[in-house]
């Protein structure tokens, strides 16, 4: 990989592409699966054979000895299991490689190792991983191991969707379906198919991987529990598109290659705001390929960093004080024939199949602000949302002053004459040209926007899957979608109904458009004002999951049974538990183990240097000492009680079997002994010897990247 790169030489080197389909496949069977992909239908089980082999064929040559059925569980993380080609050996000792169509359409595999939300028993151990023909397969590189992976769904052994594509592939569906109705009803008569397409943009830390495996609450949690700010933080703001130190490009130049390999379209990388954060952008993708793309950038970013001695975080909050990482989900709606329903064009006044759109997304937005306010619930974004650094958790939609003023227009009387227009910039530089700025500007502290020719879902956790945000805005759209094309199906006069429907729509959900500062104190009374739900925390935002409203509304498109919405429900309240359990306990014992030991060093070593100076020079002034020694011995005081406190309460926790009651007992009471332990620990780490204190402080991980 030394030397010079040419990007289309190894893009989709490592995917078994429409290309390398088209190459390998029977003419008719190639035309066959193209079609299962490009229109939705089902596999045909008669080409499954032709296509397993032409799979197994080019995956051998490429050096691969195992396949695995590559699946996304509820719990987050990309799970697989391996299995190898090797089927038998011959009559002369000769290994015989064999793999099947019924080993690539369909697996079985353990689901009792993954959370069920109830789903189904522990002793039910039967689940099913079943290929996704519209998500290619690739080639995983480990070293000299080469592993072929299938993109799968998972579900249980009675049907239920254990996974997060499934639900996904669904709500494409729905949203598709409901968008061509309307679509048809503009006189569109071309486009077969409305494809949500998406591009995540993931935030992330890098830091030294040795100062990383001596910090315990890292290892373990993915966040600092403890650590007092360094004298100098972000305040600079020097760090956000600064020059990348060379050991970080290098990374960066690593995780690029096997992405571009792997088909993932690894666009831009930056410094973030934030001492050793970082961004990495990727051009936008149908949903359900920019969903499992996600999971290998963070998967990659992971292993890359290790290879260069580097530890990726990609919690959302992993240092106090400091900004958070997130991961802004930009949405919008391309048909097969390339036309982006998203896009304003120049005169949005006049674009009334844009307006209609928009209309209903403000209006699915509003009435479901709960359900895409729990798509981004996470333990981990509870310390980021709202703190100023991110969106608010309040949902409110941004849509610029250029179409600020044409629903203005278009909710005073159905009509809209004028698009405010970009004005020219003038630079003042003779070789410099005018610049053409945009009809509106952008905010940044608004969690749902409208930038250009799609929506910004700003929210998402830097650690999540983007699947379950898409699953929400598609399947919110589509019932607005659906809502419309009824009512428009009926009317005797279109154009005077479309424009009486987007009235009705703008002025009803006009409360949830807002431009200004979401960051405001202001904001949030005036959010109250006007009835905008507020859920401060995940497990605030947990049951919108299974209110009359949310089953109906993921039943009529057939994207959850309640049954799944419920388990999903439990499984959320579990996870939040289990995560500050970790926590808590990870506290408990780095401050027994680690902290108290050290400043009952550092109160030694002040009461001999009393002493000794005492016996040296009588007369000597040792007030500093004394004051020191006072002020560590309380502040270890202080730290222990509120050890031995938050001890008893996760003692008493753990015991509540009821999994919302449990969770909540976590988030309101055992989450405050965690700060309440923590703010003495972080004191003494101020007055403390560096030489005593036992793990790597803030500015040793955030200002210390050394070069290899």
């Amino acid at each position: 990989m030394e030397g010079s790169l040419n990007i289309s030489d190894i893009f989709g080197r490592d995917v078994f592409s429409d290309r390398v389909m088209r190459e390998r496949l029977p003419k008719s069977v190639y035309q066959r699966l193209r079609k299962t992909v490009k229109e939705g239908y089902e596999l045909d089980p008669t080409i499954a054979d032709s296509v397993a082999q032409a799979m197994r064929e080019w995956a051998i040559e490429n050096g691969a000895s195992h396949y695995t059925h590559w699946f996304q569980p509820l719990n987050g993380i990309t799970a697989e299991k391996h299995d190898s080609f090797l089927s038998a050996v011959d009559s002369e000792g000769k290994a015989i490689l064999e793999f099947s169509g019924g080993e690539l359409v369909r697996s079985e595999t353990d689901a009792s190792s993954f959370p069920s939300g109830g789903l189904r028993a522990t002793f039910e151990a039967r689940g099913y991983t079943v290929w996704d023909c519209t998500s290619p397969a690739f080639l995983r590189r480990e070293g000299e191991n080469v592993t072929l992976c299938i993109p799968t769904a998972f579900c249980s052994f009675t049907g239920e969707a254990l996974d997060k594509k499934t639900p996904l592939l669904r709500s494409m569906q729905a949203l598709s379906r409901e968008a061509l109705r309307l679509l048809r009803l503009f006189g569109n008569t071309s486009s077969r198919s409305v494809k949500p397409t998406v591009g995540a943009e993931q935030e992330y830390f890098l830091i030294d991987r040795e100062k990383y495996l001596r910090r315990k609450d890292l290892v373990y949690t993915g966040r600092t529990l403890f650590g007092s700010m360094p004298a100098k933080g972000q305040e600079l703001d020097d760090h956000y598109f600064g020059v990348l130190r060379s050991r970080v490009a290098a990374f960066m130049r690593d995780v690029d290659i096997e992405l571009w390999r792997l088909g993932v379209t690894a666009k831009t990388e930056h410094n973030e705001a934030a001492p050793a954060q970082h961004e990495l952008a990727c051009i936008y993708d149908e949903a359900n390929l920019a969903a499992d793309h996600n999971q290998l950038v963070m998967e990659i970013l992971k292993k890359a960093a290790s290879r260069h001695g580097l530890e990726c975080l990609l919690h959302e909050k992993p240092f106090e004080g400091v900004n958070g990482s997130g991961k802004h989900n930009n949405w919008s709606l391309m048909t097969d024939d390339g036309i982006n329903l998203m896009n304003p064009g120049d005169t949005p006044h006049e674009n009334l199949q844009f307006l209609l759109l928009l209309s209903c997304i403000l209006a699915a937005v509003d009435i479901h602000a709960d359900l895409l306010r729990l798509s981004a619930a996470d333990v981990g974004n509870d310390h980021r949302l709202g703190a100023d650094e991110a969106p608010p958790a309040i949902i409110s939609c941004f849509i610029g002053t250029q179409l600020q003023e044409v629903v203005k227009q278009l909710i005073g009387t159905g009509y809209a004459t004028n698009s405010p227009r970009g004005k020219n910039l003038k630079t003042r530089v003779n070789t410099l040209p005018e610049l053409c700025a945009d009809g509106t500007d952008r905010n940044r502290t608004s969690p749902f926007a409208f930038t250009g020719n799609k929506f910004e879902f700003r929210m998402v956790g830097s650690s999540d899957s983007i699947a379950n945000a898409n699953i929400v805005l598609n399947t919110i759209a589509a019932e607005q979608f659906r809502a419309a094309a009824e009512r428009l199906e009926k009317a005797e006069k279109f154009d005077l109904e479309v424009h009486d429907l987007i009235k009705e729509l703008l002025t009803e959900h006009q409360r949830i458009i807002f431009n200004g500062n979401g960051y405001s104190g202001e904001w949030v009374l005036e959010a109250k004002r006007r009835g905008l739900p507020n859920y401060p925390s995940m497990v605030d935002s947990i049951a919108a999951l299974t209110t009359e409203k949310a089953v109906k509304l993921f039943g009529d498109f057939e994207i959850y049974t309640e049954t799944e919405l419920q388990s999903r429900r439990q499984v959320e309240y579990e996870h939040y538990a289990k995560v500050i359990n970790i926590e808590a306990r990870a506290m408990i014992n780095i401050t027994g183990k680690q902290i108290i030991p050290a400043v009952i060093h550092y109160n030694t070593r002040l009461a001999d240097s009393v002493n000794k100076v005492r016996s040296a020079c009588p007369d000597a002034d040792v007030s500093t000492q004394t004051e020191l020694l006072l002020r560590s011995s309380k502040l270890l005081a202080k730290m222990q009680a509120a050890r031995e406190k938050l001890l008893s309460d996760v003692e008493d926790s753990i015991r509540i079997s009821d999994p919302e009651k449990r969770a909540r007992v976590y988030r309101e009471l055992v989450f405050p002994d965690m700060q309440a332990l923590r703010g003495p620990a972080d004191q003494l780490e101020k007055i403390i010897d560096k030489d005593l204190w036992p793990f790597p402080s803030y500015g040793d991980l955030l200002f210390e990247v050394s070069e290899p």
